[in-house]
């Protein structure tokens, strides 16, 4: 029989408290080896130290209790099949939301330096963007929207599309969008005309006419794209421009170029009205 060892002796080979390891048996994460019927006190094995490890390791990290009693579950279903396999998968999928709340905390240290820098500024100029033809969908966003209606928009224009070679796709936005959570939003992509045949009833053709706005280029991730958006909105508060009711977005390079979201581009174009400055 293996050696049996107090709760004391256990936490003193693996370093988890008493305290810890009486939690644990409640929560049923890690349960003694024997339990004295008569005294109450808990008996561990040395076999026990590492799954002990473990469930100290993945609570540290943060595993969803739910999600730790099913690897649990299947660790002990056998190291050799199917539930291994299925273990593993639980711990994989919960390090991926890790590393990326991680480069969410990263991006956001970034950015707050850039606020605390008084000498930091992101470039901002007038610009006039050419007249487009280009293939749109054109939806009221309602409140509580996620993204799933952009993506909705690009599959289908991207089927319009077809092999055509087309240039970045954009999009052009109301304020309300941002400030209110709903609004109008148009999703377009320039591509040949005419409209083809197979297209989905959502797209039409539409021309986009020739548009002064102020412009900066947002270099990176979407998470800190507001700090472009200040950048260009202060800059045409500050020079007494007469701002439209519209932002544009052109997608330079983005997630339908590369998975790197350090190399996305995204122009970031503040519609000014046509009746000139204030």
């Amino acid at each position: 029989m293996a050696e049996r060892l107090t709760i004391g002796e256990f936490s003193r080979i693996t370093h988890l408290s008493i305290r810890a390891l009486r939690r644990y048996h409640e929560q049923g994460l890690l349960l003694p080896a024997e339990v004295d019927p008569a005294t109450g006190y808990r008996y561990y094995t040395p076999a026990q130290a590492r799954p002990a490890l473990t469930v100290k390791r993945l609570r540290e990290l943060d595993l969803p209790l739910p999600d730790l009693r099913r690897f649990l579950e299947a660790e002990s279903a056998g190291k050799g099949g199917t539930d291994h396999a299925a273990a593993q998968q639980i711990v994989a999928a919960h390090l991926r939301r890790l590393e990326d709340r991680l480069g969410r905390t990263q991006r956001a240290v970034q950015a707050l330096q850039e606020l605390l820098d008084p000498q930091a500024r992101r470039t901002v100029s007038l610009e006039v963007l050419p007249p487009q033809h280009v293939l749109a969908v054109s939806l009221d966003v309602p409140p509580g929207s996620d993204l799933s209606w952009y993506d909705a928009a690009m599959r289908d224009l991207d089927a319009a599309a077809g092999r055509c070679p087309v240039l970045p796709p954009g999009g052009r936005f109301e304020h309300a969008l941002f400030t209110e959570g709903h609004g109008r939003a148009t999703v377009y992509l320039p591509a040949v005309p005419p409209l083809p045949p197979r297209a989905s009833d959502a797209v039409r053709e539409l021309d986009l006419p020739r548009r002064s706005a102020a412009v900066a280029t947002h270099y990176g991730p979407h998470d800190d794209l507001d700090l472009t958006y200040a950048a260009v909105g202060s800059f045409v508060a500050q020079n007494g421009l007469h701002s439209d009711d519209l932002v544009e977005e052109v997608y330079l390079v983005g997630p339908r170029d590369t998975d790197q979201p350090d190399h996305w581009r995204t122009l970031v174009a503040w519609m000014l009205a046509s009746d000139g400055p204030r």
